[in-house]
């Protein structure tokens, strides 16, 4: 009798590349406003708001050093305000409007909102 085999699918490759992210039922309210009380941190949800998608790291233009700008993305992850993930050599990041809206409703798009009018009432650079 022959043995037959049936061809598997192929795994994954996984790149120890993978990053923490709090689930949706582990934000908390204190950690979101924390996250965006800082100008440069306001800056990278802004523009995500403000685009469909992903964005790269490399999109964004702080006036901060790369560590700096690294320790941003990072606070923003791990209070669940963005996603981030690798794809090929880049670090996608993407805003969890989804989840924010679901836990906390309008208070994104009030903050967002504030933000803006505070940008035209006081001008200057877009924090």
């Amino acid at each position: 009798m022959q043995t037959q085999t049936t061809p598997t699918a192929p795994q994954p490759q996984t790149t120890g590349r993978s990053l923490e992210h709090p689930r949706r039922e582990e934000i908390r309210l204190e950690d979101v406003l924390h996250a965006l009380s800082e100008p440069m941190r306001m800056r990278v949800v802004r523009t995500l708001a403000e685009e469909p998608g992903e964005l790269s790291c490399s999109v964004f233009d702080l006036p901060v050093s790369k560590s700096t700008t690294t320790h941003h993305f990072r606070v923003l992850r791990e209070c669940g305000v963005i996603n981030q993930i690798y794809r090929g050599t880049a670090k996608m990041n993407a805003l969890r409007r989804d989840d924010l809206d679901a836990l906390f409703p309008g208070l994104l798009d009030s903050v967002l909102a504030a933000a803006a009018l505070q940008e035209g009432r006081l001008g200057g650079d877009r924090g």
